[in-house]
C-alpha cells in the first residue's frame, strides 16, 4: 500500500509539473506575440502618427476600442512589460479623466494580479533567486502592518509596482486582499497620470518633450515628495495607534 500512495503522489507531482510547464509556456507565447505585434505599433512615436485615425475609429468602435485598450494594458502589467507609464499618459490623451482614470485603474489593478498570480505559481523560483533578499523584509513587515504596508508601497514612486506585484506573490498576502488594496494605492498615481495624460495637446508634443509637455521640473519634484509623504503616512498612523493603545 505504501508503494501505491508513493507511486499515485509521483503521478500526481508529474501532472502539476507538465500543467505548470504548459502555462508558463503559454504565457511566454502572449508575451512574445504581444512584444512582436504591438511593440512598435504602441510607442508615442507610432501613436503620434496616426493621432486623427485614433480618434475616428474611437467615435466608430467605441466598445471595441475600450476592450482593446483593456486588454492592453492588462497584457503589459501583467507580464511586467515596460511601457506601462507611457501608456497611462495616452489612456488619458485619448479617454478623458474620468474614462480614463476607470479604465486604467481597472485595468492595472487586473494587471497586478495576473503578475501577482504568476510569480505565486510558475515564476517562485526566479522571483525568490531574484528579490530574496527583499522577501524576508516584506514578510516581516507584512506580518507587523498587514495591508497596511502593501497600501504604503502603493504611494511611494520609489518602489517599481512589478516588483511589489513580483515579490508580494511569494507571500501569504491573499488574492483579493492584493485586488482592492492596490486598487485604493494605486488610485492616486493614476490620476495623476491620467489628468497629466488629458493636459497634452497632442501626441506629437507628449513624444517629442515627454513629462515635460504636461508638467514643470519643479511640479514634478513636488509631486514626487507628495507621493512619498501618502507612502509613509499610513504606517505612522499604524505606529500611533498601536503606542495609544499601549
Amino acid at each position: 500500500m505504501p508503494h501505491l500512495h508513493e507511486k499515485s503522489g509521483d503521478t500526481r507531482g508529474r501532472v502539476y509539473a507538465w500543467k505548470k510547464l504548459l502555462v508558463l509556456a503559454a504565457v511566454i507565447c502572449v508575451a512574445v506575440v504581444v512584444y512582436v505585434w504591438f511593440g512598435d505599433a504602441l510607442t508615442l512615436g507610432s501613436l503620434a502618427e496616426r493621432e486623427t485615425q485614433l480618434r475616428r475609429y474611437q467615435a466608430e468602435h467605441a466598445i471595441l476600442v475600450y476592450g482593446a485598450a483593456f486588454a492592453v494594458y492588462v497584457a503589459v502589467t501583467g507580464l511586467s512589460l515596460p511601457g506601462a507609464a507611457a501608456l497611462t499618459l495616452v489612456y488619458g490623451w485619448y479617454f478623458g479623466v474620468l474614462r480614463g482614470v476607470i479604465l486604467v485603474s481597472i485595468a492595472s489593478t487586473t494587471g497586478a494580479s495576473v503578475a501577482f498570480l504568476l510569480s505565486r505559481y510558475l515564476f517562485r523560483d526566479a522571483v525568490e533567486r531574484r528579490f530574496g533578499e527583499r522577501l524576508s523584509g516584506f514578510n516581516e513587515s507584512l506580518r507587523r502592518e498587514g495591508a497596511f504596508y502593501l497600501f504604503a508601497l502603493r504611494l511611494i514612486p520609489a518602489v517599481p509596482f512589478f516588483v511589489i506585484n513580483l515579490v508580494m506573490g511569494l507571500t501569504s498576502m491573499r488574492v483579493a486582499t492584493f485586488w482592492w488594496v492596490s486598487q485604493l494605492g494605486m488610485l492616486a498615481g493614476t490620476a495623476v497620470y491620467v489628468y497629466a495624460g488629458s493636459r497634452v495637446p497632442s501626441l506629437r508634443k507628449l513624444a517629442d518633450e515627454g513629462m515635460r509637455a504636461v508638467f514643470t521640473p519643479s511640479q514634478l519634484t513636488q509631486i514626487v515628495v507628495a507621493f512619498a509623504v501618502l507612502g509613509v503616512f499610513p504606517l505612522g498612523v499604524r505606529l500611533i495607534m498601536k503606542r495609544f493603545r499601549g
